[in-house]
Formats: C-alpha cells, sequence, structure tokens
C-alpha cells in the first residue's frame, strides 16, 4: 500500500475496522484521542532531540532508525485519522479551508523569503 494508491477514506475505514473490531470506541473520545496525538508527536519529536540536520538526515538512511521515525510518524497519523473518522472530519475539505484561510493571512507578497509572524505584517 502507497500514499499514490491509498485514499484517506480507505484508511479511516481500516481503522474504523481494527478499532471496532477491538472494542476501542469507549476508550476513543475526542479528549483520549487528541491526548493520544499529542503523545505520539512528543514521541517523534524526542527522536530528533538535541540532534543536528546532519545527525538526523543520517538517521534517516540508517534503516532501524528510519523505522522507528516511521513508527512514529504512523502512529501521530493513525490517532489524526482516528479522530477524523469518530467525529466525521473531512480532512481533505478541512486542509483546502486551512490552506485558503493561510493564503489570505500570508499572501506571497508580504511573506515569501520572511520569518514574520502573521500579527507583524
Amino acid at each position: 500500500m502507497m500514499d499514490s494508491e491509498t485514499s484517506i477514506k480507505e484508511l479511516k475505514d481500516k481503522i474504523k475496522k481494527f478499532c471496532e473490531a477491538r472494542d476501542w470506541d469507549q476508550y476513543h473520545n475526542v479528549k483520549d484521542l487528541s491526548i493520544g496525538i499529542a503523545t505520539e508527536s512528543a514521541e517523534l519529536l524526542e527522536l530528533f532531540r538535541f540532534k543536528s540536520e546532519r545527525d538526523v538526515e543520517a538517521m534517516l538512511k540508517e534503516p532501524k532508525r528510519r523505522n522507528l521515525i516511521e513508527g512514529e510518524i504512523a502512529d501521530v497519523f493513525y490517532f489524526l485519522l482516528r479522530l477524523a473518522q469518530k467525529y466525521n472530519i473531512d480532512l481533505a475539505e478541512s486542509v483546502e479551508r486551512k490552506l485558503k484561510n493561510n493564503e489570505e493571512k500570508y499572501p506571497i507578497e508580504k511573506i515569501k523569503g520572511s520569518n514574520k509572524k502573521y500579527t507583524e505584517l
């Protein structure tokens, strides 16, 4: 299964089936799924703590470490997909709406090449 061959809906359906087979709906409320996203994100971040860009590049080339990184990314994505699946959030629509808002918030002519916050524009 590859990104180019898999839809978000397919992933949501797989996660739903997996969780329902284990009777995990009782544990998967918005608060606990959000905690899962934060916890797994912290575990991903921990892999890069005190690492230089060169260190990270080396980690990504080493199969064992790359596997750890991919696993943590998958955990974050899993909880995100599960949250969206449980609460009927259309991720594609949400991302499109967010991009549109950010296009207005961060106009290219004012922000390109800048690290200014939108409040400083």
